[in-house]
């Protein structure tokens, strides 16, 4: 009775390749950047395949017929995805609004004029509490100690530069 199956070392080594290759693989996808896994996964991978070739030219050739079948995958996820018919999993689902304590750059020109106080040294940058809420400010160049009275006078983008405000600590 003939067997229709056999296997022989190289064909078990070059499937357990293929396995490592792919699950090292599946770990960079779960994994951001391009680290060990990813590296590691890609040499299994090529390596299982010159295992399993019967001659380098045939390794080579199923080496670029693979690539070519990746490249065009990625294409095809990059267009299903742009075309909104699939979700990408790197970009938010949720909208950030005012109303949840989002807040955009360009939003901050309110807070000029405000008063607050220092809840850590400014150095010359640390925390500023005003009205309840904590902002990182950045003092104009001098250290102020915690618990000093302060005034944002400039805006600057996101920086919100403050002084001390003389009139509140002549008073306290």
């Amino acid at each position: 009775m003939p067997e229709l199956f056999t296997l022989d070392l190289l064909s078990v080594i070059a499937i357990i390749l293929f396995i490592a290759g792919f699950a090292l693989l599946a770990v960079e996808v779960a994994v951001p950047g391009f680290g060990v896994p990813g590296i590691s996964g890609i040499i299994c991978l090529v390596v299982g395949i010159f295992v399993a070739s019967d001659s380098f030219q045939e390794g080579v050739i199923i080496t670029l017929i693979i690539l070519a079948l990746l490249g065009v995958m990625c294409v095809v996820l990059l267009r299903l995805i742009s075309s909104g018919k699939l979700k990408s999993p790197i970009v938010l689902k949720e909208e950030q609004t005012r109303a949840e304590g989002y807040l955009s750059s360009n939003d901050l020109q309110y807070l000029l004029g405000r008063k607050g106080i220092a809840t850590t040294d400014l150095r010359p940058s640390g925390i500023g509490e005003f009205d309840g809420v904590s902002f990182d400010v950045i003092s104009e160049g001098t250290y102020i100690t915690r618990g000093t009275p302060l005034i944002i006078s400039k805006v600057q983008g996101a920086k919100l530069i403050v002084k001390v405000n003389t009139i509140e600590k002549q008073e306290g």
